[in-house]
């Protein structure tokens, strides 16, 4: 398949996930959907593996990373994610996520001494005043509502979004410690995946949960669009797209996919921002934009390779 087709098949179907996850609300629980979602997936990366004949066993030094990343990335991030779409439309979740561009160097620095450029901390200066403006006027809303005895629900989604983009910025940044010890991508996500699976359910089991089998049609078109294109396919594109034009430019997905989000939202989710919000998201994606336009010149380092890794999430 030509890099173009696969940069915007990655586009619309990472673009299309934050509203499919609408899809699989209301019927179950949202960590019930995400153990469905991740099974299925799991399920369907080890049986690639096997059938182009991978070895599945993963070595203890790659296997013990990979438990991390795999609980942070497809546990705690995901968990999170659904949660807040039931009370944030599904665009604002999609634009936050979008930051991690910022969020994943900040964690480099942190365990590897990875330094932050200039370009990096001024975009992500801009970011927060997009974010900033984006949010007032719902955050304000929501406090007065706390005020009058009101719950609050926008500020909890907000900060379970915010929640979601951290463990995920955190589970990318654990990728590069698997990629020492396991080069091999698809078997990886299969076990990151697994391991992610297995703490959902540990954590729907210990809140009181029951794993319901919904009956609607939409809930597992919604199921299947996210295990097979969103956590498959969509993957398979990217990491191709890696291989062939570098991390560098595959990461612009990231900023493609929050606008499509948005579109949908409005066409889809009855999302009408005003002036000052639609300003607010404009500065944060410019903002991504402008952060990850390096010069030709420099030549990628190994981080930069995981720092793309978010646009996983869009999820």
């Amino acid at each position: 398949m030509p890099s173009p087709l696969l940069f915007i098949t990655a586009c619309l179907i990472w673009g299309s996930t934050f509203w499919a996850i609408t899809l699989q609300l209301g019927e179950v629980a949202p960590s019930v959907s995400v153990v469905y979602r991740f099974a299925l997936s799991s399920a369907v990366l080890f049986a690639w593996c096997w059938l182009r004949g991978d070895k599945l066993r993963l070595p203890w030094k790659a296997q013990r990373w990979t438990i991390l990343q795999g609980c942070a990335s497809f546990g705690v991030s995901y968990i999170c994610t659904y949660s807040s779409e039931q009370y944030l439309v599904s665009a604002l979740v999609g634009v936050l996520f979008a930051l991690m561009v910022f969020w994943i160097p900040l964690m480099s620095r942190v365990a590897f001494g990875t330094p932050l450029t200039w370009r990096t901390w001024a975009g992500g200066g801009v970011a927060v005043s997009g974010v900033i403006l984006l949010f007032y006027q719902s955050i304000s809303i929501a406090l007065h509502d706390i005020s009058l005895g009101g719950e609050g629900h926008f500020l909890l989604g907000l900060m379970l979004a915010l929640t979601a983009t951290i463990a995920s910025s955190l589970g990318n940044v654990l990728v590069v410690k698997v990629r020492e010890h396991a080069p091999n991508v698809l078997l990886t996500m299969a076990w990151g995946m697994l391991w992610g699976t297995l703490l959902v359910t540990a954590w729907v089991f210990a809140s009181g949960q029951s794993f319901a089998l919904p009956t609607a049609p939409r809930y597992w078109a919604g199921l299947l669009y996210l295990a097979l294109f969103g956590s498959v396919i969509a993957f398979a594109c990217y990491f191709t797209l890696i291989d062939r034009i570098g991390g560098q430019k595959a990461v612009y997905i990231g900023v493609v996919t929050p606008v499509i989000s948005v579109l949908l939202s409005i066409r889809l989710e009855n999302f009408r921002p005003g002036l000052v919000e639609c300003l607010g998201m404009v500065l944060c994606l410019a903002s991504v934009a402008w952060a990850l336009r390096a010069p030709t010149e420099a030549k990628p380092a190994p981080i930069e390779e995981s720092i793309s890794e978010p646009l996983k999430k869009a999820s």
